[in-house]
């Protein structure tokens, strides 16, 4: 196996959480370290899984089954950002809520918007990219 597929996912989870965070303290006007986790834009999943997809289109092609592979993996993983932990963002704010509940404050922010996925993909895809080109030299 290629280094660059060891590699790619990692810049992408890298990159994407650094600029996460800088849209965080932008946002926030201070340092929003207690917001690094789950939600926000731009999506990391979406991110790690299009950077994998990217380079092996770009490396091998769309035509083999390894970017089937990947391509498969990626909407899954999006699917799931978008609808399962969307729907479990609901709950979590709703479990909050309640009058009667004495167990620990659940996190609110857990899933992804359609743009914040779209974003996670354009940076993973470009980290994708970027690595094949910089391991083509």
């Amino acid at each position: 196996m290629s280094f660059e597929y060891f590699l790619t996912p990692f810049v992408a989870w890298l990159v994407c959480g650094v600029t996460k965070f800088l849209i965080n303290c932008i946002r926030e006007k201070r340092l929003a370290f207690d917001l690094i986790g789950y939600g926000g834009m731009p999506s990391n999943h979406s991110a790690i899984v299009s950077s994998m997809a990217a380079l092996i289109a770009f490396k091998e092609g769309i035509d083999t089954p390894a970017f089937g592979v990947a391509i498969t993996l990626a909407f899954i993983v999006v699917m799931d950002a978008n609808s399962l932990r969307k729907k479990m963002e609901q709950h979590a704010k709703e479990i909050n809520q309640l009058k009667n509940y004495e167990g620990p404050v659940l996190r609110e922010r857990i899933g992804h918007s359609k743009l914040e996925i779209l974003v996670g993909a354009i940076l993973g895809t470009a980290v994708g990219y970027m690595i094949f080109k910089l391991f083509a030299l």
